[in-house]
């Protein structure tokens, strides 16, 4: 059986013990840890309480590589990458996402490939490279990312597919998903509307089944070749005014995951407890 997790970004912008919370609430196998400036996901024992505690197990880490985490185990993204796989292997997890360097590190660009297959073999962590996106500015395209936003170009044995940006790159995600074969390692359960030649400027992270890529048909391809991967949703759920509100839309991809796995433990969503056992954003045990 597939296992399906929940990203902590899907919480954005509560604490991270709150994402556990949901999670676990919504039902999810297993959660994903984007490292931010949050100290908690950095922070390997903090981590394994979390999990202890809500009874999840950290499938991945996504290592520190957005903008917004720039600063986030410094400015060296070797050296991030590093302590990925290092923290990775402390808390149980048994996969790193990690982007393409952004084109103005150059350096690290060069030897990207080498050091991933590197670190990749000295921590037993499999480094999944994901696949991203062109930039447009003005109407002109920018080369953001070296070697490139493709995954399906490089040479790297792991892969992780996210439908979203396949939407925004105009690459259809059961053809990338075929390409790559047993490269495929995990999968980001999203889902896109559309290009950034058809006018799209933002990665969406829609709940699958409300854009316009084949999610459905990768899962079920998935499904068939007995896959042993790992799927993590990564939707965008901000726009929830209330808790339970994103609870249903956490519940709603799962269940969507479930059924096109095959996997009919299907739930409603909980009803959110009472107002005094909530949790507010930012607090922690």
């Amino acid at each position: 059986m597939i296992r399906i997790g929940m990203s902590t970004t899907c919480a954005y912008p509560l604490s991270t013990e709150h994402a556990f919370r949901l999670a676990k609430l919504a039902g999810y196998d297993g959660i994903e840890i984007m490292v931010s400036r949050d100290e908690v996901t950095q922070d390997a024992g903090a981590l394994l309480a979390l999990s202890r505690k809500y009874k999840l197990p950290i499938f991945s880490i996504h290592a520190p590589v957005l903008l917004l985490t720039h600063f986030v185990w410094g400015r060296d993204p070797l050296v991030k990458l590093e302590r990925s796989a290092a923290l990775a292997a402390e808390v149980g997890a048994r996969t790193v996402v990690v982007h393409p360097p952004f084109r103005w590190q150059a350096d690290f660009a060069v030897t990207f490939l080498d050091s991933v297959r590197e670190i990749g073999a000295h921590s037993g962590i499999e480094i999944a490279v994901e696949n991203m996106f062109p930039w447009k500015f003005g109407g002109r395209s920018m080369k953001a990312y070296s070697p490139g936003w493709d995954t399906t170009r490089m040479d790297c044995d792991a892969v992780t597919l996210d439908f979203s940006h396949c939407a925004l790159s105009g690459l259809d995600s059961l053809a990338m998903a075929t390409e790559l074969g047993d490269r495929l390692r995990h999968v980001h359960l999203c889902d896109g509307s559309g290009s950034l030649d058809e006018g799209k400027v933002f990665d969406e992270h829609l709940l699958p089944g409300r854009g316009n890529e084949p999610v459905a048909e990768v899962l079920n391809l998935l499904a068939r070749t007995g896959w042993d991967g790992r799927i993590v949703a990564e939707v965008n759920t901000r726009k929830a005014r209330t808790e339970q509100e994103r609870l249903v839309l956490l519940v709603e991809t799962l269940a969507f995951a479930r059924l096109h796995t095959a996997q009919r433990r299907v739930r409603r969503a909980p009803r959110s407890p009472r107002a005094h056992e909530s949790l507010r954003p930012g607090q922690q045990h």
